[in-house]
């Protein structure tokens, strides 16, 4: 049996997603890295599936594109809530179940019918870990952050692969690194190596989001609320903190597409 894609991106970040709400597709490992691949699949850094959920309006399902299923991806979020949006669920606040918990997304805006604005609320974060180096966090997904001069002179694919795969993070299955550089007051250009794609993504949503309350504690804690300058483009992160420890009300806004749309066909599925 044919199914039916649909290929999203935020901010570069990019994503196959599937509809699971008649029938979640039971996809392996190689058949998600198969999709996944950029020279002989559709290409993506990541899968998504939107399924039924009992309490909320959908489930998020997330896969990174090594096929594993992962944490929460932020650009993922936003994505899958304007899938959400074009295939009629809710109004334009939405409320679903992600890895980490519940999560509100909101359509700001939209331009045409494919392409929007989009913010989404992400989980609190309660414990940030600050050694000489480097900032350690969770905001969904762990994210180790190290502040540098210019980020565009940084080995991203070479260091970031190296404190991936550190001994430091082993027990958490490796983590997330993301380099950032203040450009300015309130200003910040990151570039992120993500676990499960094993390389640089133009995007991460939790590791901006991570970069932004790394940088209030490092050096701008008269700021709640960052710009932040991708490869892929430009992302806003906002939050509120009663004590400069704990971290409420983050939200990560920023642009969504839907690129493309096709079907799969059998064959890769089973994978013949």
């Amino acid at each position: 049996m044919a199914l039916s894609f649909w290929k999203y991106e935020g901010a570069g970040n990019d994503f196959i997603i599937l509809d699971g709400r008649n029938h979640t597709p039971d996809l392996s490992h190689t058949t998600i890295r198969a999709l996944c691949d950029r020279h002989f699949g559709i290409g993506a850094d990541g899968l998504m599936i939107l399924e039924n959920d009992p309490q909320e309006e959908f489930r998020m399902r997330y896969f990174n594109a090594d096929g594993g299923e992962s944490t929460m991806c932020g650009n993922g979020g936003r994505c899958i809530a304007l899938f959400a949006e074009h295939l009629g669920i809710g109004d334009k606040l939405k409320q679903f179940n992600g890895a980490d918990g519940v999560h509100q997304a909101e359509v700001v805006s939209l331009d045409g019918q494919d392409s929007g604005i989009i913010t989404l609320q992400m989980t609190d974060v309660e414990a940030v870990v600050h050694e000489d180096q480097y900032f350690f966090l969770n905001t969904g997904s762990p994210h180790y952050v190290e502040f540098v001069k210019d980020v565009e002179k940084v080995n991203v694919i070479g260091l970031g692969a190296e404190i991936r795969n550190s001994e430091a993070f082993s027990e958490i299955g490796g983590t997330n690194v993301n380099f950032v550089q203040i450009t300015g007051d309130g200003l910040l250009k990151v570039r992120t190596y993500e676990r499960g794609v094993e390389n640089e993504t133009l995007a991460c949503g939790t590791g901006v989001t991570a970069s932004a309350i790394a940088a209030y504690i490092y050096r701008q804690s008269h700021r709640e609320r960052f710009t932040i300058q991708t490869r892929g483009g430009e992302l806003q992160v906002s939050f509120s903190t009663p004590d400069g420890l704990r971290f409420e009300e983050i939200r990560l806004t920023g642009p969504a597409k839907k690129v493309f749309s096709g079907i799969i066909e059998p064959e890769i599925l089973t994978g013949k």
